[in-house]
């Protein structure tokens, strides 16, 4: 039997056609991650959290240590960002304040956009009397300016890690909520749901296995946004009084210590934790452009 192969196709010049390349497998993770913007974003939030994690271990100088007879100390080889009016090394200080900052934004983002996606699901698979209660209390909520919601709740339950944490969750919840709730719309009247319906599957498992995979794309891009605001906002309520506790080293209260003391010209006890701020919420905020880049793409 003549198991000889048939002869490529030719092109009108009589040369092999050229095979397709292989599609990549993954090609929004590819794009994903050739994006500059991604690459700054993620190098930026990458040094903060090496910061976080080995932070003590390769700062010179104790971060916690007073020294009153060098306070007020512009920068210099010793004190590289100077030091605060205690004595104490900004730098060192700098360093080690990510550590709370970027354990405590991240599990409230994390709480919020968990509840948030829950509710959401929730409200957009049922509509009905549903969607009409608890989306009228979510436009409730939404309607006010959450930093004074955050501000009455740790007033009546005291201010800790735990509680900014779990305030700061349940204020990005509904927020989380009416976006999933809008993804869930476009998707529940699809034949994929309504052969699950057919199939006798229990709601529980239509919103969580059918419908869910389907509406990660926006909770994702929604999450990176909130882990923004959440940085901003640990550091607002620490700044306020109502957020991280002395002697912690989080950059928002070294600005709340130290703001009233630009006036002497000491502007290193404020700039470079106001800095470090503004660097860390840049940095997610460019890995969430670039997220939402690639999706929209």
């Amino acid at each position: 039997m003549n198991t000889t192969l048939p002869p490529a196709p030719s092109t009108p010049s009589g040369s092999p056609a050229p095979r397709a390349a292989a599609e990549p497998r993954f090609p929004g993770l590819l794009l994903l991650l050739s994006s500059p913007t991604l690459i700054v974003g993620a190098l930026i939030v990458g040094w903060w959290i090496v910061c976080a994690i080995a932070g003590p271990w390769f700062v010179h100088l104790d971060p916690y240590a007073s020294d009153p007879l060098n306070s007020l100390t512009p920068p210099d080889r010793t004190h590289w960002f100077g030091t605060d009016q205690l004595g104490r090394d900004v730098f060192s200080r700098v360093i080690v304040g990510a550590r709370d900052i970027l354990t405590i934004a991240p599990l409230a983002t994390l709480l919020g956009t968990a509840a948030g996606t829950a509710l959401g699901l929730l409200v957009g698979y049922f509509d009905g009397w549903v969607d009409d209660v608890i989306g009228r209390v979510i436009d409730a909520v939404l309607a006010l300016p959450l930093v004074i919601v955050a501000l009455l709740a740790l007033a009546a339950v005291g201010a800790s890690n735990f509680t900014v944490i779990l305030v700061i969750g349940i204020t990005f919840t509904p927020i989380t909520a009416r976006t999933v709730r809008a993804a869930v719309f476009a998707e529940r009247n699809l034949d994929y749901v309504a052969a699950a319906q057919l199939r006798g599957e229990r709601a529980p498992y239509i919103m969580f296995v059918e419908i869910l995979p389907n509406v990660l794309p926006p909770i994702v891009v929604e999450a990176t946004v909130r882990l923004g605001y959440a940085i901003f906002a640990v550091a607002t309520l620490s700044f306020l009084g109502f957020g991280i506790q002395p002697p912690s080293a989080d950059w928002g209260l070294a600005l709340s210590e130290s703001y009233t003391l630009m006036a002497g010209g000491a502007w290193w006890t404020v700039v470079f934790s106001a800095g470090a701020i503004a660097s860390l919420v840049v940095g997610v905020n460019l890995i969430a452009d670039a997220v939402q880049g690639v999706l929209d793409r």
